[in-house]
């Protein structure tokens, strides 16, 4: 194997390489991405699918002037090590390290943070028309998956921009599409005409000579562009984006590097929209990510020659609780449907949708959909159950409130990845749900600290008849054994695990396990604190905390969530309603600002969210930034 890829410092470096040399360089870093995500965790099959394609464009396109999105941002590893952050690959998603989505702050060749999806058209569009208005020259490229492409706010995007007619290309990595052979030989052989630059010129050509007759010209060229569209119609199946104003190249074999730079150069010289459709294997390159896309979308440290991960865990994890119990509850209960919004894997739902295929949908990247359509359901006697990653859920507010809430309809939210989720960094910690969800009227929200009771919450949510959302982390439960027959949950009733003096620590989910460990260590040395697991955020245990008060002179409130609007904030506004004094307040949780990626033990020690941080709240010692003390 050639060994180009150390000599590779910038996209500039790609210029001058021939086509057969790009092709040992795409072999080098699929073994390069192979032997480090491999040890560090990450997006493998995303990056094993892109490296031609990501050569391509670096070669043709100027980055950074030529501005290039990418779409969620987790097929941008090929980019990251092109853009000279090679020797600091093996950083990735660890503590201080490199990001594992584009980060505006770790190059200038990251020109929008992503990690969200659908986005990409968007924020291209705003780039191009800032440039516009600027007067300058550079071109901007959109990278989005055919998966985004299931988000509304692509289409609406794309909807403007063939309004607006600017100069933007976007490139759609399909891979999932296969194309017939028959059908795909014809259209490769159509694409590589609609690509050839002296036929298209010819083509203008044509058409400027034919609107010269006086007359009929018009008429002619009108006449012969309808043809043009019906056999383009038949054979290319980029008819919607042409309707739209955009023009389309495609598909594109994205693993051939030659026919890659054809269209790229095609669409940079351009003027106005382009779509190049782009087909892609996922995994390409590793076998086990060829057969197994979705294990290897994203992934922990992992053995390379089996794939098996490295850190098997000898509990469940709260996902697989919730996908277990989902099933159970549903034998019994034919009025249950799963929702989800292209998480069928990750939110614990694929043996749900085995299992009971007429009642799980799969909306797509779609989360505002996936709720009202959950809210409809409701209206007609079913139970829907909207399972969806915490900082997802965040793009499906408002018809949280306007479509569920305020027509007090039992949905039941699964907000898994609650809270800090490591390695993914900012844009995937679920740090605010506790503080946008907490005020919206006629919710109910909970959160269990281990599996047994996980499974009690969900039993428990599809028996009250409100909106209910039971958040957990993406973390291992605390204790597998055999369980015990479903218990409903008392609406409002939180537990006291412990009893103590003096000072008691109200704990939310995640909080509660770190909370008795601090008990633990705090009673070797003669301090013996009361530990309350909280179980609701709303409906508060106002009685429960009007006991606390009563019987201790310091209490802690700790939870996996911003202080700002959290489980704190509702604990403090009760307290202050009823006039409570004399009461050392402490509220433990994450600051004001965006959580960087690293482990999520280190990120909890940092916040003070463990057990010696919780011991030093309780012994007054060393006062974590996140805390905020309240003397009443």
């Amino acid at each position: 194997m050639s060994n180009l890829l150390p000599t590779i410092k910038g996209p500039a470096d790609l210029k001058d390489l021939t086509n057969e040399e790009m092709d040992d360089l795409a072999g080098e870093i699929r073994e390069f991405l192979l032997e480090t995500v491999a040890q560090t965790g990450g997006h493998l099959a995303p990056n094993l699918g892109v490296v031609e394609l990501t050569l391509a464009l670096h070669s043709v396109f100027d980055s950074p002037r030529d501005e290039i999105i990418w779409d969620v941002g987790h097929q941008s590893y090929v980019h990251k090590i092109l853009t000279g952050r090679l020797n600091r690959f093996e950083t990735l998603r660890q503590y201080n390290g490199l990001s594992g989505f584009p980060k505006p702050e770790e190059s200038e060749h990251d020109v929008f943070a992503t990690g969200h999806s659908s986005t990409s058209i968007s924020a291209a569009l705003g780039l191009a028309k800032a440039r516009d208005l600027l007067k300058e020259n550079n071109k901007v490229v959109a990278v989005i998956g055919d998966g985004s492409m299931t988000g509304g706010m692509a289409f609406e995007a794309l909807n403007h921009l063939g309004h607006l007619q600017t100069d933007l290309t976007i490139i759609l990595n399909d891979n999932e599409m296969s194309i017939s052979k028959n059908v795909g030989a014809l259209s490769r052989y159509l694409t590589k005409l609609r690509l050839n630059p002296r036929l298209r010129r010819l083509k203008y050509n044509v058409r400027d000579l034919i609107q010269r007759i006086p007359k009929i010209g018009q008429t002619t060229v009108r006449y012969l562009e309808k043809i043009e569209d019906s056999l383009t119609f038949l054979v290319i199946p980029g008819m919607f984006f042409e309707e739209l104003g955009i023009s389309y190249l495609g598909p594109i074999d994205g693993h051939n590097i030659a026919d890659l730079k054809l269209a790229f150069k095609n669409a940079y010289d351009r003027r106005g929209p382009v779509l190049i459709h782009v087909l892609t294997i996922k995994g390409k390159g590793y076998e086990l990510a060829e057969k197994n896309p979705q294990k290897f979308h994203g992934t922990g440290p992992f053995i390379r020659g089996n794939g098996q991960n490295l850190k098997e865990a000898d509990t469940l994890s709260y996902t697989e609780v919730f996908s277990s119990t989902i099933v159970d509850l549903a034998k019994e209960n034919h009025k249950i449907i799963a929702l989800t919004a292209a998480m069928t894997d990750g939110t614990g739902l694929k043996e749900f949708a085995k299992t009971y295929p007429e009642r799980f949908f799969d909306v797509g990247i779609a989360e505002e959909h996936a709720v009202t359509m959950a809210a409809g359901l409701v209206k007609k006697g079913f139970q829907p159950v909207v399972a969806i990653y915490s900082t997802f859920l965040q793009r499906a507010y408002d018809q949280i409130i306007h479509d569920v809430c305020l027509q007090n309809l039992p949905v039941v939210f699964m907000v898994d990845r609650a809270g800090l989720v490591g390695p993914d960094g900012p844009t995937h910690h679920g740090a605010f749900d506790l503080s946008f969800l907490r005020h919206i009227p006629n919710i109910t929200l909970m959160a269990p600290w281990n599996e047994g009771e996980f499974r009690n919450m969900i039993y428990t949510a599809l028996q009250i008849k409100r909106p209910v959302v039971v958040r957990y982390p993406k973390r291992n439960g605390l204790i597998l054994r055999e369980y015990s027959p479903y218990e409903l949950l008392p609406v409002g009733r939180g537990q006291i695990l412990i009893q103590g003096i003096n000072t008691a620590v109200i704990a939310v989910g995640a909080m509660v396990s770190p909370a008795l460990q601090a008990a633990s260590i705090l009673q070797k040395s003669g301090i013996n604190v009361t530990i309350v697991n909280a179980r609701y955020i709303k409906p508060l245990d106002e009685e429960l905390l009007l006991n606390m008060v009563q019987n201790h002179n310091q209490i802690i409130v700790a939870e996996e969530n911003v202080t700002a609007g959290g489980f704190g904030s509702a604990v403090l506004e009760f307290l202050t309603r009823q006039g409570i004094k004399g009461i050392d307040f402490k509220m433990l949780g994450l600051p004001d600002e965006f959580i960087a990626h690293g482990s999520t033990e280190a990120l909890l020690s940092q916040y003070g969210l463990d057990a010696d941080g919780i011991c030093r709240a309780v012994r007054n010692i060393d006062m974590p930034v996140v805390g905020m003390r309240v003397r009443f």
